[in-house]
């Protein structure tokens, strides 16, 4: 667990950030050697996602000492405590934190107030590593590391917790990508490439699917869990919205539309509905039918590939 905690501490964070980039060039230039790179890549649209990177980056360190506050005070009450050092407080460590990153992952998609930040990481129209860092700045508002409180809680060190944390993520780096074959009976088990493309997929079958994140297990067991469909290619981006190279649209945007139609909403309880009602559940105010009906939009992002784009295959 030392090793880990060197590896995602606070100043790993740009050397992660480093590595990361290496791959993504290797990654584009496998692609233009067999020439996927025009399906795989947008080289706009990464040069966009770096960009957001840097900034959630910066965001993340100058809230550091915020978040560590709560955990410190979970920890300083904990029920237990567990030796970090030892391999079976490892694997149970992976394993809670497996289980409430499934559902802090679940509640950012069903939760508008978190889809808020988590939109950020769904809006590329292209699946490759480079979406992979496109993460939202607002994590903290969002409150997503409340959903980690009670493996402080519980007995686990927060920066064990942290660390754990960090080598789900770095996992998840490499399921970004659209030149990865299926990987056999692994894929029972792993979150994998094949499995990551349908959470990114915009199409109506593979929404709100596939949440984990090292683990495929808890969307088996929960019933979010979805192959690609068969008869249709997968698209990525967000459902409803222009794509945009802008950074600051792109890490602000849903915010934006949130507040817009929490201004325009009739009543306390829609007002509430269109901050913490699943996103979606209305369509923008700006265009209401004249019955009052309010629907879910359906347009979809431009079609890609729902096959791994490996040559030979």
């Amino acid at each position: 667990m030392q090793m880990l905690n060197e590896l995602f501490g606070p100043g790993a964070s740009l050397t992660i950030v480093a590595l990361a980039l290496a791959f993504m060039v290797l990654e584009y230039l496998l692609a233009r050697l067999a020439s996927y790179d025009i399906e795989t890549h947008d080289l706009r649209e990464s040069a966009a996602s770096v960009a957001i990177s840097f900034g959630q980056q910066a965001i993340k360190a100058l809230e550091a000492g915020l978040v560590a506050i709560p955990f410190a005070l979970a920890y300083n009450h904990r029920l237990l405590d567990f030796d970090t050092a030892a391999p079976l407080a490892i694997a149970m460590l992976f394993l809670a934190t497996e289980f409430f990153y499934y559902w802090q992952h679940r509640a950012s998609h069903r939760i508008r107030w978190m889809w808020a930040t988590h939109a950020v990481h769904h809006s590329p129209t292209r699946m490759n590593f480079t979406a992979a860092i496109r993460l939202g700045w607002t994590g903290t508002i969002s409150g997503n590391f409340l959903f980690y409180l009670p493996l402080a809680w519980i007995g686990f060190n927060p920066l064990a917790v942290v660390s754990m944390l960090g080598a789900n993520l770095l996992y998840q780096f490499f399921v970004h990508t659209e030149l990865a074959p299926r990987l056999g009976p692994l894929e029972w088990v792993l979150n994998t490439p094949a499995h990551h493309r349908v959470h990114h997929a915009s199409n109506a079958s593979c929404l709100d699917r596939n949440y984990g994140g090292v683990l495929i297990i808890f969307d088996r067991l929960f019933g979010t869990f979805a192959e690609a469909p068969k008869s249709e290619p997968l698209r990525y981006g967000l459902v409803g919205v222009e794509p945009t190279l802008n950074p600051l649209r792109v890490a602000l945007g849903e915010w934006g539309r949130m507040f817009a139609d929490l201004r325009k909403a009739r009543s306390l309880k829609e007002g509430l509905t269109f901050l913490f009602a699943r996103p979606g559940t209305f369509k923008s105010l700006d265009k209401v039918d004249p019955s009052g009906d309010r629907t879910r939009t359906s347009r979809h992002a431009r079609p890609m590939q729902d096959t791994p784009l490996v040559p030979g295959e």
